[in-house]
């Protein structure tokens, strides 16, 4: 069976705090003000001007901090899992590479994250209609109310289906050990290990809902909503105010692969 391997959800990895006190993401949690917005904005818009739009958090210091907060913790979960450590470096690399927003969004999830966005000031809709991929690499990555939709439906999902702490942790697994990640020497290893947390997250739901038939598949079609959110929604929206032009993925790779 797969091994329940993931540490506390509640507790930071105190472990890279200790030995990097002057990380850039230290830094942000460091600060005392923790408070985050409560109401989510969930009007839905169907004009296609007013899903181009641009947009960008509404208290980014606060919000930035927690999305920082479950950065770690995903990372200490990579970290943490035996299974996932004696993988060659080069397939952890890989596995990071795809799996680290969709674990990340569950982590927003597990921690019933809210956030609010507002229009991004002297975003000109039309300008972006206009010109299309004429647009500058900058303002081709902003955030836009279509993506953000897109992230909070998948968070809403999720919510509804009130997962217990040990079918957030073997979702995790299934998510984290996909075969299908680009580059992998081990994949036929990786697929197995996806399969073990399959089987660990059934036999859960069937404990702990054992009349739920449907649940499993409900869940599976949760987590495949979560691949649709987009790597560059994600580090733009929670960590470009944090990281600036720091390259997300060296970032994440030092923070992997600390010693």
């Amino acid at each position: 069976m797969f091994p329940l391997e993931e540490k506390s959800t509640n507790n930071t990895c105190s472990g890279y705090w200790d030995q990097h006190p002057h990380t850039i993401l230290y830094n942000i949690l460091s600060c005392r003000n923790s408070g985050y917005p409560k109401h989510l904005n969930s009007t839905v818009h169907s004009c296609h001007c007013e899903q181009k739009r641009a947009v960008y958090l509404k208290d980014p210091h606060a919000t930035c901090q927690v999305a920082s907060s479950v950065l770690v913790k995903t990372i200490c979960f990579m970290r943490s899992l035996p299974s996932f450590s004696q993988l060659p470096s080069g397939d952890q690399l890989s596995l990071l590479r795809q799996c680290w927003v969709p674990l990340f969004v569950l982590g927003l999830a597990q921690e019933k994250m809210v956030f609010e966005v507002t229009d991004m000031p002297n975003s000109s809709i039309l300008r972006q209609i206009l010109l299309g991929s004429g647009l500058t690499e900058k303002e081709a990555k902003q955030p836009t109310f279509a993506g953000v939709h897109n992230l909070r439906t998948c968070l809403h999902h999720v919510w509804n289906l009130d997962l217990s702490p040990k079918e957030y942790a073997y979702l995790k697994g299934t998510m984290l050990f996909n075969p299908a990640a680009e580059g992998l020497s081990a994949s036929l290893f990786v697929e197995g290990l996806q399969q073990e947390a399959q089987r660990a997250l059934q036999e859960v739901i069937h404990h702990l809902n054992p009349k739920d038939n449907g649940r499993f598949s409900h869940i599976l079609q949760a987590a495949s909503a979560i691949q649709t959110v987009s790597h560059s929604l994600v580090t733009e929206l929670f960590f470009k105010p944090v990281i600036g032009n720091t390259n997300m993925l060296h970032l994440l790779t030092e923070m992997l692969f600390l010693k």
